[in-house]
């Protein structure tokens, strides 16, 4: 898990590493040079990378799908606090390292851990760093929602970029917008065998005269057999890790 998230840390700022390590904050004390300026830039870089580490997680990685997919089905069995939030995110977590443990050991591999033997500069650290997300992003990314971004990039004035040489910052709105569309795809396929059971459920309940019976407190166990008898949460984390290129 710490691989993980130390391979997370460059996407955004080349943060320099080597320097954060043997920084001599007595320095700082001194008269303030450009030299001194740069590294107190480059500090604020590093604590900047530091904070937004989770954000970045979620923006070149399969954690939003698996998250809304999780979110719809508590929401369509009629459970809205169960299972807890922080079951969910967790599982939606251990779920997400396992689909990125090859992107997480490129990038660790190729390039943060050369970066911290001192066998690389920053600039190339970054490149080999995020080559990996890239290519994850480039076979999973819908290709209607990367034209969108293309198209915005040459409206202002930029060059015509292809997926395969996109620059990051049109390729991971590309990428969320098709990982929460595709989320919502799966979501109506969980919510609709519950909402036929919610309304066969209402149907029988009001042919028997039972109007002050509200018809989600008779059909919640049923719906919770019926996802119990088909396995649901193995057929679910299956499906949505074989849903990734």
């Amino acid at each position: 898990m710490t691989r993980v998230f130390l391979v997370t840390l460059p996407l955004l700022v080349a943060a320099d590493t080597a320097f954060a390590q043997a920084l001599d904050f007595g320095a700082l004390a001194g008269d303030a040079d450009g030299t001194t300026v740069g590294y107190i830039i480059q500090m604020f870089g590093l604590l900047t990378v530091l904070s937004i580490a989770p954000g970045i997680l979620i923006m070149v990685t399969s954690f939003t799908r698996f998250v809304i997919a999780f979110s719809i089905l508590r929401t369509g069995m009629g459970l809205p606090t169960t299972p807890a939030n922080l079951i969910l995110i967790s599982l939606a977590l251990f779920m997400t390292f396992y689909v990125m443990a090859p992107t997480f050991d490129r990038a660790w591999n190729e390039g943060l851990q050369p970066l911290m033997n001192n066998e690389i500069t920053e600039e190339v650290a970054l490149e080999r760093i995020s080559d990996p997300f890239r290519a994850f992003m480039v076979n999973n990314v819908r290709e209607k929602d990367f034209a969108l971004f293309a198209d915005l990039a040459l409206e202002r004035g930029e060059v015509d970029v292809t997926a395969e040489n996109a620059d990051l910052r049109v390729l991971i709105p590309a990428f969320m917008i098709s990982e929460i569309r595709r989320g919502f795809e799966i979501g109506f396929l969980i919510v609709l065998p519950f909402l036929v059971i919610d309304l066969i459920v209402a149907t029988i309940t009001m042919s028997m005269g039972m109007m002050m019976l509200p018809p989600t407190v008779v059909s919640l166990p049923f719906k919770l057999l019926f996802f119990v008898l088909i396995d649901g949460w193995n057929l679910l984390v299956g499906s949505l890790v074989r849903s990734f290129a």
